[in-house]
């Protein structure tokens, strides 16, 4: 069976792309093998495995240039059970093209602000454009930096209803736990008893991903 390709990606810098990445990558590692490709630019992903060393728990991670990334998610997914890509924040990058071209599922991440929901509808033209080539490609948003307290965090599963893609039922939480992970290197179910909360919201992203 070949691999569930999945890329993270949003246009606008900010929204937690590489943190959802990292830890969804970690969670299914635990589940099968899988790779975590770099196709950002910043390097972000692979500069948080540097960190780690020998001692993270992160799957193998591997930087795709510009030119290569829909050979690069072929390459990998013969041999792999699940396939992340870390995608560039920049909706006319070629390589986003190619990744949208080339996987099965794109996540949205999204965080509860005005700037994030509008960036959002030029993700969502970029779908629809991928699926003039890739018409089986799934696509949802998940609601990242959430804050119970917050209002605004609240109500985002309604605004976001009147969005084109449809938002995850689960998201992640605002907590200290996933900056720790990044500072140390490793996922936060690296993290012990301190990343308890923070590792059931990536398995219950996980899980619903793996339902729909």
């Amino acid at each position: 069976m070949s691999a569930l390709r999945i890329a993270v990606a949003n246009q606008k810098g900010g929204t937690g792309k590489t943190t959802l990445t990292v830890n969804l990558a970690a969670g299914f590692h635990r589940r099968g093998k899988t790779v975590l490709l770099d196709a950002d630019p910043q390097g972000s992903a692979r500069d948080w495995a540097r960190i780690g060393g020998t001692d993270s728990d992160l799957p193998p991670l591997h930087e795709v240039a510009s030119d290569e990334a829909r050979t690069r998610i072929a390459q990998f997914t013969a041999a792999s059970r699940f396939v992340l890509v870390d995608c560039p924040p920049h909706l006319q990058s070629v390589t986003l093209g190619q990744v949208l071209g080339a996987v099965d599922l794109v996540l949205i991440p999204v965080q509860p602000s005005p700037l994030d929901l509008w960036a959002s509808i030029d993700m969502a033209a970029a779908v629809n454009d991928a699926r003039s080539g890739n018409p089986h490609l799934r696509a949802f948003m998940v609601l990242n930096q959430l804050d119970s307290r917050n209002a605004l965090s609240r109500s985002m599963h309604q605004a976001l209803a009147e969005f084109e893609v449809p938002a995850l039922a689960n998201g992640l939480a605002r907590r200290a736990a996933f900056r720790s992970a990044a500072l140390e290197g490793g996922s936060v179910y690296r993290l012990g008893a301190r990343g308890k909360n923070a590792v059931s919201d990536v398995e219950s992203i996980i899980k619903e991903v793996l339902s729909v």
